[in-house]
């Protein structure tokens, strides 16, 4: 004897289903977004992911970047090879030395790249401000960066209060770097 299944139970089920599918697809596109550039947006300022990182210079020093706590911090993620990261060192050295006596600095992050290309970067261009190597791309996941160069600048108390995603120009600077060498000074 066969015995047949009841439309109603066939079309609780689905709606059973359809319920459980619904409140998961709910709860992920609830999901809080947590970018740097999310929580830039909603106006927050994430805390700085810290690390300690080798100087470039081959001195064989680390870098930690508590060092700079205090000050205002614009970190550069770059290349030796990439072409927007040479058009743009020239004026971040620039910058370097203008906030510098002001409580900032400059902070080059050089990644994934040959140590003699990248010192020979620095020479170039010379450049002034600390240079340091994450030779295992530690922190382009920790900052969520995807390409050459991305910069972000750090407030006094360690947290971005901006960030870029491909070069940054004088406007950048003027408006999202002087604004924080004035707070808490």
């Amino acid at each position: 004897m066969k015995r047949r299944i009841s439309p109603s139970l066939v079309l609780g089920v689905a709606a059973v289903v359809a319920f459980i599918a619904l409140l998961a697809f709910g709860l992920s596109a609830n999901e809080p977004d947590r970018t740097i550039e999310d929580a830039l947006q909603r106006g927050e300022r994430p805390a700085a992911t810290g690390f300690e990182l080798p100087r470039l210079d081959g001195s064989g020093e680390e870098v930690s970047l508590s060092d700079y706590r205090g000050q205002v911090v614009v970190l550069n993620f770059w290349a030796s090879w990439c072409d927007p990261c040479r058009d743009e060192s020239p004026l971040l050295d620039r910058w370097h030395r203008r906030i510098e006596p002001r409580g900032g600095t400059v902070l080059g992050v050089d990644v994934l790249d040959v140590a003699d290309d990248a010192r020979e970067f620095v020479e170039e261009y010379d450049l002034r401000y600390p240079q340091v190597r994450d030779t295992e791309a530690d922190l382009l996941g920790d900052y969520g960066v995807t390409g050459y160069p991305e910069t972000f600048v750090i407030d006094r108390q360690g947290r971005i209060a901006a960030a870029e995603k491909g070069p940054v120009d004088e406007e950048f600077l003027r408006l999202e770097v002087l604004p924080l060498l004035e707070e808490n000074a």
